[in-house]
């Protein structure tokens, strides 16, 4: 990776569609891995984890989740899903994070030297060009390794570096031996299958 231990960087990571991404990879991320990883190599100033959570639900299956990262170093930025009917009368649940992970990233980048975004949503190659003409280099994560590919390709180009899933896997997967005996209110890596719910943006799509 070109990480230098001296730079100051920022993590982004669009929760549903860096869940998504690993799912069709087959592994389920251990957050505490995975900021542990960045932080043994360079200076981590920040780590945001973007989600939106269903409100009027008694219990949430991501909320352990949500509540684990908020106690263990990360800024969680979050937003109630909206309910909707589409034409054909089903129910959908709506839940885009992409302007609040915009708004955080460009406010951000002055101060920082690397941003690491995990998305693969191809919305964001605008904002990581204009973050770059403020002399922030950034680097996309995501896997070209699924059918489609999770990241989109003007986005992998757009970034300066581009780091598969696939290749740090064994470095940020969760061990559910590990695991397998813990409450599910301990379970800080699965975040269950809501996510299928929720819709993204129509270019996304495929990756809920």
């Amino acid at each position: 990776m070109t990480f230098f231990p001296n730079e100051r960087i920022a993590l982004f990571i669009d929760g549903a569609n860096l869940y998504s991404a690993a799912r069709t990879l087959n592994f389920d991320i251990d957050y505490k891995r995975l900021r542990e990883h960045f932080s043994s190599q360079t200076r981590v100033i920040r780590a945001f984890y973007y989600t939106a959570l269903i409100e009027d639900q008694e219990y949430s299956p991501i909320r352990p989740l949500v509540d684990w990262l908020d106690y263990n170093g990360f800024t969680l930025v979050t937003k109630p899903t909206k309910e909707f009917t589409d034409a054909s009368g089903r129910r959908k649940i709506k839940g885009n994070m992409d302007i609040e992970l915009a708004v955080d990233l460009m406010e951000m980048a002055p101060h920082v030297d690397h941003v690491v975004l995990f998305s693969g949503d191809g919305d964001f190659r605008r904002l990581v060009d204009a973050v770059q003409r403020k002399g922030t280099r950034v680097t996309v994560v995501s896997t070209v390794e699924s059918s489609p590919p999770m990241v989109a390709d003007e986005l992998r180009r757009q970034a300066d570096h581009f780091i598969d899933l696939r290749d740090i896997q064994a470095l940020i997967e969760r061990d559910v031996r590990m695991h397998r005996e813990e409450p599910p209110s301990d379970d800080i890596g699965e975040e269950d299958d809501l996510r299928r719910e929720i819709t993204l943006d129509d270019d996304v799509r495929r990756f809920a």
